[in-house]
């Protein structure tokens, strides 16, 4: 019996190599979806904090009227950051947008002082911001509240369409991962049925069975993980140094939830798919091994 389980255990070792690597290249591929979904929000957030809110103050309003709406305008929970401009700032803006200098025959009373203010991305949608104007409009150093309506109603919409493209993907990929590593781990387990069988066939419990199984099946699940995120990382390395705008978006606080997401997600599926091919051979009959 020792020769036999020193066999069979012979014969499980090439199927637990083929195991990993299946785990492996289905976890970077998980993996690299992951990091695009990253990016793709990293990305949307940044288009979201770059729509500007610009409140035109009143003509010849005092400073103290400004301060206090500059300081209430920053203490807001949506306000992301914001700027004072006044008419000189607003003068040299307009000639660096291309604009002809008319200050020559007329006064920089058609270039007004404003505050301008970008929200942060939850804040950022049509309903909000009417609220956000509507306060606004309230104060009476302020003269017109501005921001670009058709650019942030096209914006949620279209990033809605985005967050179900890229929610359907996750969803779809996160089946695969699950049917594929099931089946790469059933077949691993495969050249083991006889030995699983044998065990049970001379008393041995379920749990003096499963335990060495599940344990190596913690093993291969954790090293495939690693081996993943390597992977991984190598890539996002890769494409960061090809493409610099890439580091914008680097966020190594989500890198290292997905990181540690991919080792779970790899040592969960890995163990439970065990456990069921354990059970499945255990459950057969000897003549229905071969």
């Amino acid at each position: 019996m020792a020769q036999f389980g020193k066999s069979a255990a012979r014969r499980g070792k090439p199927s637990y190599f083929m195991s990993i690597l299946g785990v492996t290249l289905v976890l970077f591929l998980l993996g690299i979806v992951g990091w695009l979904t990253i990016n793709s929000q990293k990305l949307i957030q940044y288009f979201k904090e770059s729509v500007e809110v610009q409140v035109f103050l009143k003509p010849n309003v005092a400073d103290t009227a400004r301060i206090n709406l500059q300081e209430y305008i920053a203490s807001q929970p949506y306000t992301k950051n914001w700027r004072y401009t006044d008419k000189e700032t607003a003068k040299k803006e307009w000639l660096k947008s291309g604009g002809e200098d008319f200050t020559e025959f007329l006064d920089n009373s058609l270039l007004p002082t404003s505050i301008d203010f970008s929200l942060k991305a939850e804040y950022m949608d049509s309903t909000r911001l009417f609220g956000i104007r509507d306060t606004l409009k309230q104060f009476a150093a302020v003269d017109e509240v501005r921001y670009p309506t058709t650019v942030v109603g096209n914006m949620q919409k279209n990033f809605n369409v985005i967050n179900m493209v890229l929610a359907g993907v996750a969803i779809l990929i996160a089946f695969l991962v699950i049917v594929l590593i099931d089946n790469t781990i059933r077949l691993a387990m495969f050249s083991n049925r006889f030995l699983i069988k044998t065990m049970q066939m001379v008393g041995a419990t379920r749990w003096f069975i499963a335990k060495p199984l599940n344990l190596r099946a913690i093993i291969n699940g954790a090293i495939s993980g690693i081996l993943a995120i390597v992977m991984v990382y190598l890539v996002i390395l890769t494409a960061e140094r090809m493409l610099p705008d890439l580091a914008a978006l680097h966020d190594t606080g989500l890198l290292i939830i997905l990181f540690l997401a991919l080792i779970i997600i790899g040592i969960t599926i890995t163990v439970f798919s065990t456990y069921r091919s354990v059970r499945k051979y255990l459950r057969m009959k000897l003549d229905e091994l071969y």
